[in-house]
């Protein structure tokens, strides 16, 4: 087992990102329910829990691909989405939210990489296209990010010939383009072959050592407990247990958390 970076101090820092009473709503059905987190500079919060409990959906509230339903979401104390207007809060404008959403780099289950495009052009376009970068700036950088995820060989490459791990390491190159201050990945290893999941992980563990904010829901336990410096567990659709890796994972007592744990060998004994 690897050994986690330190985490952030959590002390004199204010949080990165704040959520206070998040609710999420589909229609009469509420995902999500008074939903309290912090997140700080550095720090690697991990989201676990069954199917079903919210976690995908609170990802998708942070980079506002999803409108809450109430509640509060702020980045550096910038509240996502609305602002302050004559003492009330109003919806942002298009180009704003597009602004804050750029903040947070996101990586899906699926790929999603541009299939007419080799894996240069996929890593290079939303540079040159949305942050307005230049061209020969924007493929320098993405040289030095595959080479940084392991694939300086594929920059020609089109994503049909590389394997699913191969792709999805591509996937994080490209949200690292946009050089957001949070990375999120929901379940980034649940579409690949088993022998395909260590080379993204490992990709993941390097992020961590060099500092990258990142939020990561995943139903890998072990990495969870390797690479977490905060462990949340998620159950319909609230938070219920929070805490350092050995705390959740080898000391909490909550019997939903123990009921979930159960179903995973390391875990199944503890405490």
């Amino acid at each position: 087992m690897s050994t986690p970076t330190p985490p952030p101090s959590t002390t004199a820092a204010a949080p990165l990102v704040t959520v206070r009473g998040l609710r999420k709503d589909f229609g009469e059905h509420t995902v999500l329910v008074d939903i309290d987190l912090d997140i700080h500079a550095g720090e690697v919060v991990v989201i676990i829990g069954p199917s079903g409990s919210g976690k995908s959906t609170l990802l998708r509230t942070l980079n506002q691909l999803e409108p809450i339903s109430g509640g509060e979401i702020a980045l550096d104390g910038e509240i996502l989405g609305y602002e302050l207007h004559r003492g009330s809060l109003r919806e942002r404008r298009p180009a704003d939210v597009t602004r804050q959403r750029r903040q947070f780099g996101m990586v899906f289950q699926q790929f999603n990489l541009f299939p007419h495009m080799t894996v240069l052009q996929n890593i290079v376009h939303a540079p040159v296209h949305v942050r307005r970068m230049a061209p020969a700036d924007a493929r320098r950088q993405a040289e030095e990010l595959l080479a940084r995820v392991g694939l300086s060989d594929k920059r020609d490459a089109y994503p049909a010939k590389l394997s699913g791990g191969q792709q999805q390491r591509v996937a994080i190159a490209r949200a690292l383009a946009m050089e957001p201050r949070v990375m999120l990945f929901d379940e980034p290893t649940s579409a690949l072959d088993p022998e395909l999941v260590g080379d993204v992980l490992a990709v993941m563990r390097q992020l961590s050592e060099d500092g990258q904010t990142m939020v990561i829901v995943t139903h890998e336990m072990d990495f969870a407990m390797d690479i977490a410096h905060r462990i949340v567990f998620m159950a319909d659709g609230r938070i219920v247990e929070s805490g350092t890796p050995h705390q959740v994972m080898k000391e909490s007592a909550n019997p939903r958390l123990r009921a979930f744990l159960s179903h995973t060998t390391r875990f199944a004994d503890a405490p």
